[in-house]
């Protein structure tokens, strides 16, 4: 059996202002276990800003999201214009707050938000020819912007300590889209969009739940591939 050609892209190196570090390694340890052909992508465009991860504030850095994705690559990343859609049977997009800074306008516009050129290119072109796509975390929002009516998960819509981010699935309704109530360790499939979404750490809950979740979404997405 051919092995599946999976690209991931990914938007910065760092949880406030790019890919989830361990988001990112788990999606590659899990597409490594099945024997998956992974390419890792990332727009060549400037982060929306940098931030100290020990102090949690901006900086007067600037950085490049292809540059700083390359440093959870070990190297090996394309810039996402050279994403050749019939070279690849499937997408996947780790969460951190670089897809709604980096690939995206999330973070500062919601649901009036515009997706990066090279992204929406991507989503819709995977999209149009009924290749899969699994986003995790915060990246379910790309497709609710750019996927009319489709259904997803970021976890629970109500907020407490185990769900802080609740209110974007609140969001993601607004946009017309149907969100599904799903623990961490769950995904949801939707079957005519062939999106497969899972909540990673939109829900406070241990690592090792975050990671088996990821796994789950990861083997869903091969399945539809």
């Amino acid at each position: 059996m051919a092995k599946k050609r999976v690209a991931v892209i990914l938007s910065g190196c760092g949880v406030y202002d790019g890919s989830e570090v361990h988001e990112s390694s788990a999606v590659m340890v899990h597409l490594s276990r099945a024997g998956a052909e992974v390419q890792l992508y990332a727009p060549n465009v400037n982060q929306m800003h940098v931030v100290d991860h020990k102090t949690g504030q901006p900086t007067e850095e600037v950085r490049n999201v292809l540059v700083e994705s390359s440093r959870i690559a070990r190297g090996n990343i394309k810039d996402l214009t050279d994403l050749i859609i019939n070279d690849t049977d499937a997408l996947i997009i780790p969460g951190g707050f670089g897809v709604a800074k980096n690939l995206s306008s999330w973070a500062v516009e919601g649901k009036n938000c515009t997706v990066e050129a090279s992204v929406e290119s991507a989503i819709k072109k995977f999209h149009a020819t009924k290749k899969p796509i699994g986003l995790c975390c915060i990246s379910p929002v790309l497709a609710a912007k750019l996927i009319p009516g489709c259904e997803l998960t970021v976890g629970y819509d109500t907020e407490c300590e185990k769900w802080p981010f609740a209110k974007t699935a609140q969001t993601l309704k607004e946009l017309g889209c149907e969100h599904i109530n799903k623990h961490v360790n769950e995904v949801h499939i939707d079957k005519k969009n062939k999106l497969v979404t899972t909540s990673a750490f939109m829900c406070n809950a241990p690592i090792h739940e975050i990671f088996d979740g990821i796994g789950e979404m990861v083997k869903e997405v091969l399945k539809l591939a």
